[in-house]
């Protein structure tokens, strides 16, 4: 490891410590950090701002501005009622109800859209039912992860595993990893059931005086309802085949909150006050930090450490590379260690399938190739749950959470979510070697 690789480590080790703490705020650990990596010369302002990612920033500010427009008629409260109501009152039907729902949305849509969309439902939900709000929300971040692990287009790492690999289709997500994505998902539900069933009982009185009252009368602008949902059912319909049209989630959500301004005739000063701007801060500094590992090469130091610990063993390399992933997701952006990691994969099964004596590209490409890159994907996509800043999708529930009075703290975060992270990628160990290994 070099000079500058064990400087930058040091500084983002100081600055997650700090953000982990929550004694300083993290928008300025995270500027701090960025500001140290400048001054000591480890990398250009220019090179950071390459690595910031304006697709989770507009994708965050686009559906902040529609979540913030939607809200203005009602809709959020209308749909909390009617699903309180549906689940006559009771707590852990609904909440597990809404997880499978995140899970669900977040393999068609992407973990952002997904847990923004859901959060303000659930904030109201709990409030109806006087239950506890922050649990739930970092079940759904939990679960928008689990979920979009599932898909291409679920999660930003298996986008770009598809196009690097060169042979992965949509299809090949949906078989080879959906299956897996199934088993976590049960085994997690039922970890939350345990965990969380007796502090979701709902009272007697806030059960009966829920069933007496009337959704309908939550929508106080019908009119700006109808001419919003057109554009939302745009919206989704959008994120859904944006890759087909070679669109980017985040030019769909800030074009499609464009339009809805303009629809439903609101000053645009008025809907720019509903995004949260220091959520949009945040990931700008949390991107320019992690890019430094990519400027100095740390990411592809790890890969190339990886290969030569596992000396062409290809079991041990895929689960190595599953489990380093896992736990490096962890703790930075999961997008930079994929890219880092796809050419040092592309590169060394070569020499595997030369030990194996295998020539056919076909049978190279799903006896070796393939375990290493679903390995990528589970570890890298599941990693995310170990920390409130191993996802995009944790840090927005979180400050959505505290935008509400409900605040969710490094530590309660990681209470549930690490655990969790390890049972899942436990699973997907034993997944993979079912799969690829066992004879």
């Amino acid at each position: 490891m070099t000079g500058a690789m064990t400087q930058v480590l040091i500084i983002f080790v100081v600055t997650y410590a700090l953000i982990a703490s929550e004694k300083i705020d993290k928008i300025a650990a995270s500027v701090f950090g960025v500001l140290f990596i400048v001054l000591l010369g480890l990398a250009t302002p220019e090179q950071l701002f390459e690595k910031v990612d304006l697709d989770v920033v507009f994708l965050l500010s686009g559906m902040m501005m529609v979540v913030g427009i939607l809200a203005r008629t009602g809709i959020f409260e209308w749909v909390a009622i009617v699903l309180a109501q549906r689940s006559k009152g009771f707590g852990m039907p609904i909440v597990i109800n809404f997880l499978i729902a995140t899970a669900f949305l977040s393999a068609l849509l992407d973990n952002v859209t997904t847990v923004i969309l859901m959060a303000p439902i659930t904030i109201l939900v709990t409030q109806i039912l006087e239950v506890p709000t922050a649990p739930v929300l970092i079940g759904e971040a939990i679960f928008s992860n689990i979920g979009g692990t599932s898909t291409l287009i679920g999660d930003p790492p298996n986008v770009v595993i598809a196009s690097r690999s060169g042979f992965l289709t949509f299809n090949d997500f949906v078989i080879h990893l959906a299956p897996c994505v199934a088993v976590i998902a049960v085994v997690s539900l039922a970890v939350i059931y345990f965990l969380l069933r007796r502090r979701y009982e709902v009272k007697e009185r806030i059960r009966a005086r829920l069933m007496v009252a009337h959704p309908e009368k939550a929508i106080i602008d019908p009119k700006m309802l109808k001419r919003a949902l057109p554009i939302f059912a745009l919206i989704l319909a959008g994120f859904i085949g944006c890759k087909a049209a070679q669109l980017s989630p985040g030019l769909v959500a800030l074009i499609g909150a464009l339009l809805m301004v303009v629809v439903c005739r609101i000053p645009a000063n008025k809907v720019l006050e509903q995004v949260d701007w220091e959520t949009v801060y945040f990931f700008l500094g949390l991107f320019m930090l992690i890019g430094a590992f990519e400027v100095v090469g740390l990411f592809e130091y790890l890969g190339r450490e990886i290969v030569t610990l596992t000396a062409g063993n290809l079991l041990l390399t895929t689960m190595i590379v599953l489990w380093a992933s896992a736990l490096v997701s962890a703790l930075v952006n999961n997008i930079p260690l994929v890219i880092a990691m796809m050419p040092l994969l592309a590169g060394i099964i070569p020499t595997f399938a030369a030990t194996a004596g295998i020539t056919d590209p076909e049978q190279i490409n799903r006896q070796i190739a393939a375990p290493l890159y679903w390995a990528l994907a589970l570890g890298a996509c599941l990693g995310g749950n170990g920390t409130l800043i191993g996802a995009s999708a944790n840090v927005v529930v979180a400050q959505i959470g505290n935008r509400n009075r409900c605040p969710i703290s490094f530590a309660a975060f990681a209470r549930y979510g690490f655990p969790l992270m390890l049972l899942s990628v436990a699973i997907s160990t034993g997944y993979l070697y079912l799969v690829y290994f066992w004879q």
